[in-house]
């Protein structure tokens, strides 16, 4: 696999899709022929799609994609972030956390 570019960026976007109770095999199928996108949650007339991909023009290709389901009646864009690809290799810094006694606790991921 090979490195992604410098300047490269990932783009992480979250669905929430409305649709009838018979869409969901085929909203299953379709999310399955695409690489970038996850079920992180299957309900009976909702459900929540994930999208990882190195491009902002894919994720709303994705929403289109989704709605063009039969049976598919909304899908709404909850959550959308980018940032270098890069960024997701470093560590997130420490945390210093207040417990309820005002104590300070140290976290690290």
């Amino acid at each position: 696999m090979n490195a992604p570019a410098p300047d490269a960026e990932v783009h992480i976007a979250s669905f929430v899709i409305q649709h009838r109770e018979t869409a969901a095999d085929a909203l299953a199928a379709m999310i399955r022929e695409h690489a970038d996108l996850d079920l992180a949650l299957a309900g009976g007339t909702r459900s929540v799609v994930i999208c990882e991909s190195a491009d902002r023009h894919a994720v709303m290709a994705r929403v289109d994609q989704l709605q063009a389901v039969p049976g598919v009646l909304n899908v709404l864009l909850v959550y959308h972030h980018a940032e270098p690809a890069h960024a997701l290799d470093e560590a997130l810094p420490s945390l210093s956390i207040l417990s309820a006694t005002g104590e300070a606790h140290e976290h690290t991921s």
